[in-house]
């Protein structure tokens, strides 16, 4: 594999974070030259400093851990991410609305949200059947989003085993052609990530990033 580094949202997501913390998780995107660094929407403005002049993209994770928070508050958060610097906006999906179907709900919220900035839709596919993940990715692409993710923190598929986490991606990426497809979930390894690159992934988010170059590039020697 060809500059792993490239493919990985470097993540930090603890809601315990401190500002050190988040400044060590730049530092670390600098040093081995991530795709992007994820954090919560408090931490643009540190990360966009501490990002200045480095081609890094700056991520936000928007309404965890089930995408619940009302259309007017979303779309609150993800204007003013887009003022503080944010580069990519990571929105999960309203999981209870595709739980009962209600698709107009949500290609009405995601759609106004996908116009503020470049989005990747999170799909919380370990809450998901194999249908229902098809389902999400095809409103996904129907939203303009430019990538659908696998999950964030607290999903079910943090527990799931790596095969099944390859098949929903595979799913994922025959229902949603032309998008990128992002993979996250207690990716650790460089074997974690390489399986999900196999099934289909372009993006890896992660906050293990840094272990999976160091085993990177002792394999390499």
């Amino acid at each position: 594999m060809k500059n792993i580094a490239k493919i990985i949202d470097h993540t930090n997501i603890r809601h315990n974070a401190f500002l050190k913390d988040i400044i060590k998780t730049c530092r670390e995107a600098k040093k081995y030259g991530f795709r992007g660094v994820c954090v919560n929407p408090e931490w643009i403005k540190t990360v966009k400093e501490e990002l200045r002049g480095a081609d890094i993209k700056v991520v936000v994770l928007i309404d965890p851990p089930m995408g619940l928070s009302s259309h007017l508050k979303r779309v609150e958060i993800a204007k003013k991410a887009k003022k503080d610097g944010a580069d990519n906006l990571d929105i999960v999906m309203n999981i209870i609305d595709m739980k009962y179907e209600r698709y107009d709900e949500i290609l009405e919220d995601l759609k106004e949200v996908c116009d503020i900035l470049p989005t990747k839709v999170i799909i919380g596919s370990g809450y998901l059947t194999d249908e229902e993940i098809k389902k999400a990715s095809e409103l996904a692409k129907q939203s303009g989003a430019f990538c659908v993710k696998t999950a964030t923190e607290r999903d079910p598929l943090e527990h799931i085993e790596l095969k099944e986490k390859a098949k929903h991606l595979k799913i994922m990426k025959k229902s949603a052609p032309g998008l990128k497809i992002k993979a996250s979930g207690n990716i650790k390894t460089l074997k974690d990530l390489k399986v999900m690159v196999e099934a289909g992934a372009d993006i890896i988010g992660t906050s293990s990033g840094v272990e999976i170059m160091k085993e990177y590039k002792r394999r390499k020697k």
